[in-house]
């Protein structure tokens, strides 16, 4: 058998019996607790990786198929001021504005839409339809009506990000009870007051569902959208020219990039909830 392919198997098996004996622990000292929870996952991806490395080596599978991560490593080290161009103009230009864009309308209408039954009734039908429409239906008109750079990609991904938002908070602003809006009422609040103090508390948990939601969308229709134009420079540009030029390391490299800062910024989202929605029971649960 292929050494490759033992030491696979020698590796997974002793990883998976230290997560076992790791999970199984119960330590006593919350950072202890903390860094368990840490070594679990990690201990996982690492295994995968080496994993993968020796399954490519093992059955000699074409880098153009399946490079290995050694190589994919290899290409990141050696391509860092491409890979920081392509990040700049997707990641910090395209998807953090149009995410802030987005779910701060979803959120600004979603109160406005409170407000109005009218709207409520009119709008909430509409939000559904258009939230069903692909993105590589989008992408293209977006990409006509406002040019080729990363003003068309904010467009998508403000199309993308605005009624996730805005059908969660709508929701999170009725999931008040009413008893406790009839309380408000007995305290004689206004609408104002019984919104800040009562439904905006209550509707935060819907509120983060949305933007974490949206923080995996925006990065999503970004890069989709530079599918259909967009200047010499950025993640989807760069994905869909060097799979042309069958250099599949540096679209795994991409790949790599897009995934560690999707998955930063969905980390990031998670841990302001986890800030500001203590109170709730799924925080409080999750708690050591």
């Amino acid at each position: 058998m292929n050494g490759y392919l033992v030491f696979a198997f020698v590796f997974w098996i002793g990883a998976w019996g230290l997560n076992e004996w790791l999970v199984r622990l119960r330590a006593k000292d919350p950072t202890t607790r903390r860094a368990i929870g840490i070594a679990v996952p990690l201990i996982f991806g690492v295994t995968l990786l080496v994993i993968w490395e020796c399954m490519v080596r093992g059955f000699e599978i074409p880098s153009i198929l399946l490079p290995a991560p050694s190589m994919i490593w290899a290409r990141i080290l050696t391509s860092t001021h491409i890979l920081w161009a392509d990040f700049q103009q997707t990641f910090l230009k395209s998807v953090i504005t149009g995410y802030v864009a987005g779910c701060g309308l979803g959120f600004i209408v979603a109160i406005l839409i409170d407000r109005s039954p009218f709207l409520q009734k009119g709008l909430l039908p509409i939000g559904n339809f258009v939230s069903a429409l692909p993105v590589v239906g989008i992408a293209p008109i977006m990409v006509m009506w406002f040019g080729f750079d990363w003003q068309s990609k904010v467009a998508v991904v403000v199309i993308m990000t605005f009624f996730p938002m805005l059908v969660n908070t709508v929701q999170g602003l009725a999931s008040a009870s009413h008893m406790e809006r009839d309380l408000m009422h007995t305290y004689a609040a206004s609408w104002w007051q019984t919104l800040v103090r009562l439904r905006l508390p209550a509707a935060w948990p819907f509120i983060f569902n949305a933007l974490k939601i949206n923080s995996t969308l925006a990065l999503i229709g970004a890069i989709v959208a530079e599918f259909f134009g967009t200047p010499i420079v950025g993640m989807g540009f760069r994905i869909s020219t060097e799979v042309g030029r069958s250099n599949v390391d540096m679209v795994w490299a991409e790949i790599a990039v897009a995934a560690l800062a999707g998955s930063v910024f969905y980390g990031l989202v998670a841990l302001a909830e986890r800030r500001v929605t203590f109170w709730h029971p799924s925080v409080r649960g999750g708690r050591s």
